[in-house]
């Protein structure tokens, strides 16, 4: 079953692209929530109500979810909608990670890094945002900066890898649609934020395992 539904995950995720390219706002909306649908049913399949680190990541998927869904909008009162389910999204996938082992050092030592990146992230977005975008955007790369660092030493601690690596692409994710949003619109950014996002989704669930 887990199998199955990374390919099922796969499958949507190609026909969600070939939606975005022409506009298929009928196909988009099934595709999407396809592919969202899959990370949340792995994540089932492995088991995750039967730990309290997988009933949280199981929380963070479904936020996830709806935050898929509340993008398919195109006024800006969705992406708002979108951007609080993601920030919370971010926050789950946080506590999930305290639920275990934690390298203090690993903790220490990519701190600074990680801030350092999140600094020029929002000094690239900066100017191009309005005052309110500012505060939302701000507090959502905490967020993810914090997600980040916590996975890195959650991951370190318990060798278990898979977390760091969908951390850190569910927050590469995260740059294609800002990048959509307020630098350079097009479809590019789709093709890659698209794929990344879903396989972080992917590497989280299956993490509950």
């Amino acid at each position: 079953m887990p199998i199955l539904l990374c390919l099922g995950c796969a499958l949507a995720v190609a026909e969600l692209l070939h939606a975005e390219r022409h506009d298929l706002h009928c196909a988009r909306v099934v595709f999407k929530l396809t592919a969202s649908t899959t990370f949340v049913l792995l994540a089932l399949s492995l088991h995750a109500t039967a730990s309290v680190y997988g009933q949280v990541v199981l929380l963070a998927l479904a936020l996830s979810w709806i935050g898929d869904a509340c993008l398919l909008g195109a006024r800006d009162a969705w992406f708002l909608a979108g951007l609080g389910a993601f920030l919370l999204a971010h926050i789950a996938f946080t506590a999930a990670f305290t639920f275990g082992a934690l390298s203090a050092p690993a903790l220490a030592a990519g701190a600074l890094p990680i801030a350092v990146f999140g600094f020029f992230v929002l000094r690239w977005l900066w100017p191009r945002l309005d005052a309110f975008h500012r505060f939302a955007v701000g507090a959502y790369v905490l967020a993810i900066l914090v997600m980040c660092a916590l996975a890195l030493a959650h991951s370190t601690a318990s060798g278990s890898w898979i977390v760091a690596a969908g951390a850190f692409a569910f927050a590469a994710s995260d740059l294609s649609v800002a990048r959509d949003r307020f630098v350079a619109p097009g479809f590019i950014n789709r093709v890659w934020g698209l794929p990344l996002y879903f396989a972080a989704q992917l590497l989280l669930a299956a993490s509950v395992a």
